[in-house]
């Protein structure tokens, strides 16, 4: 029997555990097991050892692994929403334990986080500091989608999302609208002038993110690209926008974007982040709970429009 303490992720479930059901979580939000086990801090092999004992021992394949890709199979979607059940309600008990008296003492907040809000969310959560010292912010990195469910199943006190118009047990709170910039090699003859204008973009490879990974971003990149009268040409993506970047700056010319907030936190002084004309800007809304009456929500609106103000 474990002397560890009773909601250890390693807690067994009859012969199941409570790890296989967060690897299992884990791989059904990235639809990868690199980059579950990269989120989990773990190697690979153990997640994926952890989900073929867990497929033993349920009787199922949870997972449909053909060719380059990883799907949930039908089996695989009935038991998400109830892992993710088991997984809130250890947290709940880990809340329960660490407050039982309801009173001041440290409060977790569970905070979506989403790729590129740069110096934002360090503001977000100093203003939030500033009004609630006992609150701790714990960061969660998931798809827009698996955030979303996440904060409507209660997994997830909030979430930041860009680009969502509405989504099922969710409210949506628009809180800022970022401002996406242009960048292109330094040395390149446009990076001369304040602001690009759009068309004069046309004949760059523009490096952007697959449409699959991030719908938003590239419809409002593309359709702008569309209204200024030309179809960007696409150029090889690396995957990461710290590569993206570095190929940028190692050329032959190409662009790609990213918000000014993001922007802010970057010293590359063989890449220029400028604006475009026509602006391209993108809304960020909080994501929470429809039915959703914590205390926190309000000091959390409030910490972002503080953070709002450039």
């Amino acid at each position: 029997m474990l002397s560890a303490p009773a909601w250890r992720p390693w807690l067994t479930l009859g012969r199941m555990e409570l790890r296989q059901f967060e690897y299992f979580v884990a791989v059904a939000e990235q639809l990868h097991f690199g980059r579950a086990a990269e989120r989990l801090s773990i190697g690979q092999p153990a997640v994926s050892q952890q989900v073929a004992r867990l497929e033993r021992e349920l009787g199922v394949s949870l997972f449909d692994r053909s060719a380059r890709t990883v799907r949930l199979t039908s089996a695989g979607s009935r038991l998400l929403p109830e892992a993710r059940a088991v997984l809130m309600a250890v947290d709940r008990a880990r809340l329960a334990v660490a407050d039982p008296a309801g009173g001041t003492a440290a409060r977790t907040l569970r905070l979506g986080s989403s790729t590129g809000l740069g110096d934002r969310l360090a503001r977000v959560l100093l203003a939030l500091r500033a009004t609630r010292p006992a609150t701790e912010a714990a960061l969660v990195s998931a798809p827009t989608r698996a955030r979303l469910e996440r904060v409507a199943s209660g997994q997830l006190d909030a979430a930041f999302v860009r680009g969502v118009p509405a989504a099922v047990g969710v409210e949506l709170i628009e809180v800022w609208r970022d401002r996406l910039l242009v960048a292109l090699p330094a040395a390149h003859p446009l990076a001369g002038s304040s602001v690009v204008a759009l068309p004069a973009l046309a004949e760059l490879p523009l490096r952007i993110v697959s449409r699959r990974l991030n719908a938003p971003l590239v419809d409002l990149v593309t359709g702008a690209c569309a209204a200024a009268g030309f179809t960007p040409v696409l150029g090889s993506h690396p995957g990461t926008l710290e590569n993206t970047l570095a190929a940028i700056a190692a050329g032959p010319a190409s662009w790609t974007v990213l918000y000014e907030a993001h922007a802010r936190t970057l010293r590359l002084p063989q890449v220029a982040f400028r604006p475009t004309d026509p602006e391209l800007v993108m809304p960020t809304a909080l994501a929470v709970r429809d039915d959703a009456t914590s205390r926190m929500v309000a000091p959390l609106i409030r910490a972002c429009a503080a953070a709002a103000h450039d």
